[in-house]
């Protein structure tokens, strides 16, 4: 029996993950501990513990942040009414916002100030589309799937158009919008694709590896939503079984049972030390034959967010400067 690993390229952290990370450690460098962070800042385990052990304090709001101290937005957005919070509380920010959703957000401005009804593709819940639709709650409802689209309601079918979370399956997606072209002929589609590019590369390379793996193991955190989404796309490629595991730690023998390939892939919150982890663990079980399959090659970065360029310890103990 010939065990081997197939290696899915690309792989975890994408340029707005690695952009907002960057953020929080930078901020600690520049201004010292603590540094209050909204929210985590990408939905990974890993990267949240890490960066609380350099002194950042992770909170659910911002009025859990002392006043005059600095808060930095996570990766996924806030709605403009968390700008409005902690400028009420004199808090100096730093916007980690990935500029894929910053598109997004800018999109949904837009065709509110049009007056489209904007329907907005995404899972309820998620701290991406609680962001983006609090530019425009008035002209904004939520799609959570194909199955959702009988719920929806418009003003002019005429005058309707579609956004989407950045983290869906690109499948998915496109399913929900042909329910929804054929509910209203004349919908219209945003001018790019809201889907971020490392998604739908992460995407396209695990459906090539789990059409020929008995086991894809996807690496990062279970409120991801890109890492859940890899799961469901490798079972849909042929996959036999897929599995999401934080770590190679949380790897259960019983998963291999009966299994020769394996395929390999990671969120794109996740940084490569814990695929890393994964594969030596594999090899260690027997599975030592590593192939690695690309899809597609990435380039992309983002320059740091604006505010860590300004003098932030100074404007909240100068708020009127």
């Amino acid at each position: 029996m010939t065990r081997r690993v197939l290696l899915a390229s690309p792989r975890g952290c994408c340029a707005g993950v690695d952009r907002a990370i960057a953020a929080v450690e930078e901020a600690l460098e520049q201004y010292g501990p603590p540094v209050y962070v909204r929210r985590e800042i990408v939905h990974n385990k890993y990267v949240v513990q890490t960066l609380q052990n350099k002194g950042a304090i992770f909170v659910d709001e911002t009025d859990k942040v002392p006043e005059g101290n600095i808060v930095i937005f996570s990766a996924h957005g806030v709605a403009p009414t968390v700008h409005e919070q902690a400028a009420q509380r004199g808090l100096a920010t730093i916007d980690a916002t990935c500029p894929l959703v910053t598109k997004v957000h800018k999109e949904a401005v837009r065709y509110a100030q049009q007056d489209y009804d904007i329907l907005l593709i995404g899972h309820k819940g998620h701290e991406e589309v609680i962001g983006t639709s609090g530019e425009a709650p008035q002209h904004i409802q939520l799609v959570d799937g194909p199955d959702d689209v009988h719920n929806v309601r418009v003003r002019d079918p005429e005058k309707v158009v579609w956004l989407s979370q950045t983290t869906l399956s690109v499948d998915e997606t496109m399913e929900t919008v042909r329910a929804l072209k054929d509910r209203y002929p004349h919908l219209l589609s945003p001018p790019s694709d809201d889907i971020c590019y490392a998604t739908q590369n992460r995407q396209q390379a695990v459906k090539q590896i789990g059409a020929e793996a008995d086991l894809v193991l996807v690496v990062g955190s279970r409120n991801s939503s890109n890492c859940r989404r890899l799961v469901e796309v490798a079972l849909a490629a042929g996959a036999r079984d897929a599995r999401l595991t934080d770590c190679a730690e949380d790897i259960d023998d019983a998963w291999l049972k009966d299994v020769t390939t394996i395929g390999v892939t990671s969120g794109a919150s996740v940084p490569d030390i814990l695929v890393q982890d994964v594969l030596t663990w594999l090899a260690q079980h027997g599975w030592e034959d590593v192939e690695t399959v690309t899809a597609a090659t990435e380039s992309i970065a983002f320059s740091p967010p604006k505010e860590l360029r300004q003098n932030l310890r100074a404007k909240t103990e100068h708020p009127d400067e």
